[in-house]
């Protein structure tokens, strides 16, 4: 019987914790909090991310992050992308020596902008065919849920990717395999500087058109930085590409969404993060995402702008404004 790990109890680790768990795996649960950890427990839900969805018994939750991973074949990390350096860096001793480890983290890492999965490598002594990517369009309460969904499992190696496909295939949760982990993470980050954009648009009353242009555009720039780092062109088609985006870019459901939005009609970004209990990815990582481009000199124009608004002062209106005097150009 196969044994995983899930380092991070927010929602989206604990669902799929809950795919894991449904395909027949074992899965613990890692929450920081221990009362949290006691709840998941006793009530079989996670009562702070996921409110009323039971989760299987063969599901369980520690507030112990060495018990966890002791003894599992996957290593599940689902920790905010600013974090994981120091989450994974406290538990690495105790990673089976061959563990494949599980990213499900969709961000760039401030000051050094690498990618997750680079991060994973460089702290746990990996090498890449020991870490699989998971993204894709998957909201976690719509996949909590038991609706039908698709994700990529990307790794540069076909067999550890086939692997994870196999320990997540369920019913309801349908994996790919992908060896395109640079584009397949790409995406992933990219998507939720673009949905905070969108929803900006969305928070100031603007319509599908001027939705659809910032999820096209942005789609636009997140292939440019793939082009330059080697990733597939054709990945940027594909789930980890244009469906991840398409559903944060307009679900409610999506926090970056919803935390532009809030941006979009007003709201100043102090008084948000106050009343956000979850991470919205992009408000940090639309810094290292910019950095990165730099680097590479790729012109990303709606990265640029979303980090001056939510860093530099730049109001929503005055980003709409500077974004569609830019010089005229063939698409």
């Amino acid at each position: 019987m196969t044994r995983a790990a899930v380092l991070g109890s927010g929602s989206w680790g604990t669902a799929f914790g809950k795919v894991l768990a449904d395909a027949g795996t074992d899965v613990v649960l890692w929450a920081r909090r221990p009362e949290l950890a006691e709840a998941v427990r006793r009530l079989h839900e996670n009562p702070d991310y996921l409110p009323g969805i039971g989760l299987p018994m063969n599901l369980s939750a520690t507030d112990d992050p060495l018990a966890a991973v002791d003894g599992a074949d996957l290593v599940v990390l689902a920790v905010p992308s600013q974090s994981l350096r120091e989450n994974l860096g406290a538990v690495v001793s105790a990673i089976a020596p061959r563990a494949v480890l599980i990213s499900l983290m969709k961000g760039v890492e401030l000051g050094t902008t690498k990618r997750m999965s680079e991060v994973v490598c460089e702290v746990a002594d990996v090498p890449t065919d020991r870490v699989v990517v998971l993204t894709g369009p998957n909201l976690a309460k719509e996949i909590a849920l038991g609706q039908p969904a698709a994700t990529v499992a990307a790794c540069t190696d076909p067999g550890n990717a086939e692997l994870v496909q196999a320990a997540c295939m369920t019913r309801y949760f349908r994996p790919y395999t992908n060896t395109d982990v640079v584009g397949c993470e790409l995406g992933g980050a990219v998507k939720n500087v673009i949905a905070l954009a969108t929803g900006m648009a969305e928070g100031m009353g603007f319509g599908d058109n001027t939705k659809a242009s910032l999820i096209t555009r942005g789609l636009a720039e997140t292939a440019r930085l793939g082009a330059a780092l080697g990733a597939d062109p054709m990945t940027f088609s594909g789930l980890a590409g244009l469906g991840d985006l398409v559903a944060t870019c307009t679900s409610p459901l999506s926090r970056n969404r919803t935390f532009g939005e809030r941006l979009g009609r007003g709201e100043t970004l102090e008084s948000i993060l106050a009343q956000k209990q979850q991470t919205a990815e992009g408000v940090k990582s639309c810094r290292s995402i910019l950095d990165l481009a730099r680097k590479h000199d790729v012109d990303m124009p709606i990265t640029e702008h979303v980090v001056k608004v939510v860093h530099e002062g730049m109001t929503p209106a005055a980003m709409v404004r500077s974004l569609m005097s830019r010089e005229a150009k063939s698409e």
